[in-house]
């Protein structure tokens, strides 16, 4: 949510706080790095925490943990606070010395991003089992899981479970409801080879059943397929064609789905946004995801065209962006086994500690071009973007009262390339 990608998750979540939206509406463009109250003690970042605080503090510490930074206890104990009794997270618990009841907004998306980051850091496995129970719980019949419990199956969900899953040492094939398991629900989201977006993901079937190509669904597909998560490291070189007729097996469907991801990345490097507003705007978030996939199914060399882009353009985009959006470059840097502390000329590792507890920004030694050309780029971008900003952007939608089914659908038709 970066919010993931300033986020997707976080907007089917805004969707069922329908009810709030006068309150979100009252400003059509609040900036995200600006909070309306102070963040709370412990988490990263000051942007306001309510649809994405348990996914970017995840992001934030399974980060830290590729690279063998320790992150400070509070933040740890900031995520750990989060948890709900029965072991599920919602995005963001306001006030966690209250228990969950039936209005809590628990998620799948959440809780599977804490129980990645808990298990990488070690030392919860009384959290993590509470967590994976619950995910267990809310599994659908057709083996997989939507965003909020009982919603339908999505591949963006049903992906980052496995992920959980697997991290939590659980073989994500055991994990079945009414005999399906989570790869049976991955790969009825996998288009075919010979048709539009050949060997893509969905995010979901449409009204009839259709299923639309969708990047940003394909670069999680392509890791749960793989049985990885959002820290997956560098796999082995291997083909990514799309040939063949047939349900594929999910190694194949990972292939095809990064076959796909190659294509779409081939000519300038990168994906591009779809957001309403944003036309023809690179999308740093997706780009980078593509990026761990890429290098997760076919090795470092396969990811070596967008990871480069990311090296030259994605620092300001960052910097805006927060502890997610730094947090993404570090997973592809260690996904493609570059250096995240001298990724373009930048220390993302400081960076990203820097908008966390406990390391005083001041102290810091900041690595970059310059200050003068990081403001440049960021003005730029701004400018390219028409000032155009995700929480604008779900302002507009609360005002219009668009409802959930609408963002969720909305989310798919976003993140194709």
């Amino acid at each position: 949510m970066n919010v993931r990608r300033r986020s997707a998750a976080a907007l089917a979540a805004i969707a069922v706080l329908g009810a709030a939206a006068p309150a979100v509406a009252a400003d059509p463009s609040p900036s995200p790095s600006a909070p309306s109250a102070p963040a709370p003690v412990g988490l990263y970042g000051t942007a306001d925490p309510t649809y994405d605080g348990v996914w970017r503090q995840s992001l934030a510490l399974l980060a830290q943990d590729t690279v063998g930074v320790e992150p400070p206890a509070r933040a740890v104990d900031w995520l750990t606070g989060q948890q709900c009794a029965d072991g599920a997270f919602a995005a963001f618990r306001a006030d966690p010395a209250r228990p969950c009841d039936a209005k809590t907004m628990v998620d799948t998306n959440s809780t599977a991003a804490a129980v990645q980051a808990l298990a990488a850091l070690g030392g919860h496995d009384a959290a993590t089992g509470k967590a994976v129970a619950w995910l267990k719980s809310v599994q659908n019949k057709d083996g997989g899981w939507g965003y909020s419990p009982g919603g339908p199956s999505d591949t963006n969900s049903t992906s980052v479970v496995i992920g959980a899953l697997a991290a939590a040492g659980e073989k994500p094939e055991q994990v079945t409801r009414g005999g399906k398991t989570p790869y049976d629900a991955l790969l009825s989201f996998a288009l075919p080879c010979d048709g539009d977006g050949e060997g893509a993901f969905a995010f979901q079937p449409d009204e009839k059943g259709g299923l639309s190509a969708n990047a940003d669904a394909t670069a999680a597909g392509v890791l749960g397929a793989l049985g990885k998560g959002l820290a997956a490291g560098p796999g082995k070189a291997a083909d990514a064609d799309c040939a063949g007729s047939g349900e594929p097996t999910r190694q194949q469907a990972a292939a095809h789905g990064a076959a796909y991801l190659a294509r779409a990345v081939a000519k300038t490097g990168h994906l591009t946004s779809t957001l309403p507003g944003a036309a023809d705007q690179p999308d740093y978030g997706n780009t980078a995801d593509a990026v761990v996939a890429l290098a997760a199914q076919g090795g470092a060399e396969r990811a070596a065209k967008p990871l480069r882009w990311l090296e030259e353009n994605a620092v300001a985009w960052a910097k805006r962006s927060g502890p997610a959006a730094y947090a993404q470059l570090v997973l592809a840097a260690h996904a493609t086994g570059t250096d995240p502390r001298d990724f373009g000329g930048t220390d993302l590792v400081t960076r990203l500690q820097a908008t966390g507890p406990g390391t005083p920004t001041a102290s810091l030694t900041i690595t970059a071009t310059t200050a003068s050309d990081e403001d440049k780029d960021e003005k730029k971008e701004k400018d390219e973007n028409g000032g155009l900003g995700v929480w604008w952007f779900v302002g507009a939608c609360l005002v219009a009262g668009i409802g959930i089914g609408f963002l969720i659908s909305g989310r798919n038709r976003k993140r194709q390339p």
